[in-house]
């Protein structure tokens, strides 16, 4: 790399955060006053960017090595003083030089979030189901969601967050689903600020609401939706989690209201070996299944697992209601065992899961994709990456209904195709 060059882009980082006159001596005595950079070189030295040699010569026909052109760049980086569009091309060489200026102990993470501070994620996402419900019929249903995921910084500790989705019935060709709930326009599904500290998170908005078995296949036994509200969660090995809020009734078909109050304590161990326990209240006073005094659901939920390996997971849930009138209503639980896992960066990557799942009436907004509300059986599942980015999912269900008086079969399959981006 020609020092030349790196003079005319040191000269186009620093000279419009540089004073507004060239009165700097010149330092170098190979670059005579009429040359066509010597008020960029003098400036530059005067500001400590660059420094020539022992001999005092700036040897500007030379080539130089990266490793020069990076303590260039990090002398750039110290200056505080720079238009918005110094500071971009700063940031871009910051990117090109990372390696070398990590080598010098200068951190680069600062730059690159001050160079893109909105990012944004998001899929494209297929779903077919078909349940069968014996003495209910056949339900077929083919879903299309677009979803976009912004995440912009605030400050190096502070985030917001969101989610936005856009469902299409591809069967119907309109916006409302098999259930006849209209989802036409574009919704906002999640809206929250996320501080990050030492062991430390804080949560405010309307956030993710999921049950902590929920890290493994097939998903929560108690809760998969949003709430809006605050949660708190500190620890490392060992993490407590502290939420309260509202549910929409949207997500949470028991309520007699718009909303219901919520209000959650958890403790969650996280190794090799995983174990926690988790206490949720819930308003639900037009519930008839609850005892004639109740106004209120109170579940408590365990959870434990072990990994093997890197490829083998077991685990376990349970959560039961004292509140719940009938006792085969009371519980809820799940056995799983997960093999593997598909990676949307790795191509040919795969996972699968064979669980048995019980969910009674503590399961207040479960993971439905297979087993749904009130219903118990044996749910397989598998997921491969066909390309990168593109997922394929599939699961199945076959069990029976808990609140049937005779067992009444219930069977559900789901397919997935996710394009993420």
């Amino acid at each position: 790399m020609k020092k030349t060059l790196v003079s005319a882009l040191a000269t186009a980082l620093v000279v419009g955060a540089a004073s507004t006159t060239f009165a700097a001596a010149n330092p170098f005595s190979d670059v005579p006053r009429d040359h066509w950079a010597y008020d960029a070189v003098t400036q530059l030295a005067a500001d400590g960017v660059v420094e020539g040699y022992g001999d005092g010569t700036y040897r500007g026909d030379r080539n130089i090595t990266r490793y020069e052109m990076a303590q260039m760049v990090a002398k750039a980086m110290a200056k505080g003083d720079m238009s918005a569009s110094d500071r971009a091309l700063v940031d871009r060489l910051a990117a090109e030089f990372a390696d070398e200026l990590n080598n010098l102990g200068v951190r680069v993470s600062n730059l690159e979030r001050n160079a893109d501070m909105v990012k944004w994620n998001g899929k494209l996402e297929y779903t077919y189901t078909s349940k069968r419900a014996e003495n209910a019929g056949h339900e077929n249903a083919n879903d299309l969601l677009f979803r976009l995921e912004p995440s912009a910084e605030v400050n190096s500790h502070w985030h917001v967050n969101a989610r936005l989705d856009a469902y299409h019935n591809m069967k119907s060709d309109n916006s409302t689903t098999a259930d006849g709930e209209d989802k036409s326009g574009v919704k906002l599904k999640r809206a929250w600020a996320q501080g990050d500290y030492d062991n430390f998170t804080v949560k405010l908005g309307k956030m993710e609401l999921v049950s902590a078995e929920s890290y493994a296949a097939p998903g929560a036994t108690i809760l998969d939706r949003e709430f809006s509200g605050a949660e708190v969660s500190f620890g490392k090995d060992v993490q407590v989690l502290l939420q309260a809020g509202r549910i929409n009734k949207d997500e949470y078909g028991h309520a007699p209201t718009d909303r219901v109050n919520y209000q959650r304590v958890g403790l969650q161990y996280n190794g090799r070996f995983t174990a926690g326990l988790d206490y949720y209240r819930l308003g639900a006073s037009d519930l008839d299944e609850l005892k004639a005094d109740k106004k209120r659901m109170n579940i408590w939920g365990v959870n434990a697992g072990y990994r093997f390996d890197k490829n083998s997971f077991l685990s376990g849930a349970y959560a039961k209601s004292s509140d719940v009138e009938k006792s085969k209503l009371k519980k809820s639980y799940q056995f799983t065992y997960e093999y593997k896992g598909a990676d949307a960066m790795d191509k040919g990557s795969w996972g699968a899961y064979v669980s048995y799942r019980y969910l009674g009436l503590p399961n207040t907004a479960p993971t439905d994709d297979g087993a749904g509300s009130n219903e118990k059986g044996i749910e397989v599942g598998a997921n491969y990456t066909l390309f990168q980015n593109v997922l394929l999912s599939a699961k199945y269900f076959k069990g029976k209904d808990i609140t049937a008086t005779s067992d009444e079969k219930r069977q559900k399959l789901f397919g997935r195709v996710e394009f993420l981006f």
